[in-house]
């Protein structure tokens, strides 16, 4: 890849990209093979003999180039955070995990934090602090569970946090106990959030905090992302990211989604609604503020997601908010304009956040509104439809399907709902918008990676697990469009940002393989070798 050299002492205003592959993400013309950047945005699209005369010309060499990233529901400090932690997701036996933690203790400072470990790693998937302990008991451990809805902790780390027998169970959370009792070292749900993680952003620096906010910036541009959505944002992030942008450390197009939760006051709750639109109301620093998240349920593989009929063990899960609760805060923000988005895995939960939905729609009167739900791992029959309606947005994580974490999922439900799991095409052909993301770090923030198993629902974690519902895989084209084109609207950017078209932002990815033509296996191997964000060259692999 090279650039021409121009006149000296001429002013660069006017780019040429040629030689290249261009899938524009457009409805009307996919294809093109240049564009000419100006001023930020897409001044020319097509036929490389069209193009206006440029002041600058880079050759592609051919490459395939797709519109950038937007990663449409992650987790920015958590992500940062977690990218320096002890990753245990390919660990699968116990024995894996506690070798794993020995290793890491030598390196370990007070504390240490693991990531990402699977439930069918454990037999019996019940983990204790006793089993932390036979690897590692002289300091707390922190361990977050793939889906971040539960943390496993060890003896020390129960202290630490002051958990005892007498330790009463917080809203939508659990401490596990055993028969006397006693706290064994799982909390699920807002008891890890309430004790877990307020101790980790308690004994968290700003420095270190900084030092996440840049691991992330430079993870994402290299994987292609040029914007993000973080959904659970707060007071921290919101000072972290300030920071960066005074800096000039942020590029990102970064939207947020303020975490709201359900503390059983309606006042309280509504307290919280108020500071997301005193936020969104007002420009800050390096971020846009869209809205509100809640967290409805928890997941199918904790058997924590709220579903209309009981996991294979007879067990079920209540929603961490219940309608009376919910349908106050959905309708307040919703009448101070800003988007809800909603995570709901089981179906109970994705029907009762429809219901809040429609409750506030029919208060409020209509007005413009994109309304969001997360995950939709398993929705009843008839959701898409009601979605489409409503004009309420599916966001989805394709890395979430990947065969190699499925069968845990699979094995709790264990009937015939795991034959819907994650159906995508449903949302597409009932005409609600979809929007492709990673939930990083609850799954690999790559956005290569989350393509390959969006197109073949097989495992980009361990390429010889076969795929799992393959008639659920969406062409590449449209798959990327969903991460593209379909995530940037779904934060209400679509008609300037997502596609490669004149008056577009010019942010795109240019990919050292092209899977258009190679298929969508190169996209394992292949790798993002320069990205643009607004016409300036944010990432170069040369580099």
């Amino acid at each position: 890849m090279t650039r021409t050299e121009r006149p000296e002492g001429v002013e660069v205003t006017r780019t040429l990209y040629r030689n290249a592959r261009f899938f524009t993400a457009a409805d009307d013309a996919q294809w093109a093979d240049a564009v000419v950047v100006e001023d930020g945005r897409f001044v020319f699209v097509g036929a490389e003999a069209d193009a206006p005369a440029s002041d600058a010309v880079v050759d592609l060499d051919g490459r395939a180039v797709v519109p950038g990233f937007t990663d449409a529901h992650t987790h920015l400090l958590m992500m940062g955070s977690a990218l320096g932690q002890v990753g245990l997701t390919d660990a699968r036996t116990l024995e894996e995990i506690q070798e794993r933690l020995r290793a890491a203790r030598a390196q370990a400072e007070g504390e240490l934090y693991g990531r990402g470990w699977l439930f069918d790693a454990i037999e019996g998937g019940q983990p204790t602090a006793a089993m932390i302990d036979a690897a590692v008991s002289d300091i707390p451990v922190f361990l977050d569970a793939n889906d971040y809805h539960s943390c496993w902790v060890n003896s020390a780390a129960l202290a630490r946090l002051g958990i005892t027998r007498d330790t009463p169970d917080p809203i939508g959370g659990r401490i596990e106990r055993d028969a006397a009792g006693d706290a064994t070292g799982m909390l699920y749900e807002t008891a890890a959030q309430q004790f877990a993680w307020t101790h980790r952003d308690a004994t968290t620096t700003d420095a270190q905090r900084d030092a996440d906010v840049e691991r992330v910036v430079a993870a994402y541009l290299e994987s292609g992302v040029t914007g993000a959505v973080d959904m659970a944002f707060d007071e921290l992030g919101l000072a972290a990211l300030g920071r960066a942008a005074a800096r000039g450390a942020l590029p990102l197009r970064i939207d947020a989604h303020w975490f709201v939760a359900n503390t059983g006051d309606d006042a309280a709750n509504l307290a919280q609604v108020a500071r997301a639109a005193e936020l969104a109301a007002a420009p800050q620093a390096g971020v846009r503020v869209r809205g509100i998240k809640l967290v409805l349920d928890g997941t199918i593989d904790a058997c924590t997601a709220a579903m209309k009929s009981p996991y294979a063990d007879g067990s079920n899960a209540d929603a961490i908010w219940p309608a009376e609760r919910l349908f106050p805060v959905v309708a307040a923000a919703d009448a101070a304009g800003l988007q809800i988005a909603m995570h709901a895995i089981g179906d109970a939960a994705s029907t009762l956040a429809l219901d809040a939905i429609e409750h506030a729609v029919a208060q409020n009167g209509d007005r413009p509104r994109r309304h969001r739900i997360e995950h939709l791992e398993y929705a009843a029959p008839g959701t898409a439809e009601r979605m489409a309606r409503l004009g309420v947005t599916a966001s989805m994580q394709p890395v979430h399907a990947d065969p190699a974490i499925f069968a845990n999922w699979a094995a709790q439900l264990g009937d015939d709902r795991v034959d819907r799991a994650f159906a995508w095409p449903e949302y597409e052909d009932a005409g609600a918008l979809l929007a492709f993301s990673t939930d990083a770090p609850t799954a690999p923030h790559e956005a290569l990676a989350n393509m390959y198993v969006a197109a073949t629902r097989a495992s980009a974690l361990d390429p010889s697990a076969p795929a799992v519902h393959p008639q659920f895989a969406l062409p590449l084209e449209r798959a990327i469009a969903h991460a593209t084109r379909d995530a940037a609207a779904s934060v209400g950017d679509g008609a300037w940002r997502g596609t490669i078209a004149v008056g577009q932002a010019a942010d795109f990815a240019v990919l050292d393989v092209d899977p258009f033509v190679e298929g969508a296996a190169s996209l394992l191997g292949a790798h993002v070798v320069l990205t643009v964000i607004a016409g300036v060259e944010e990432y170069s692999a040369a580099e």
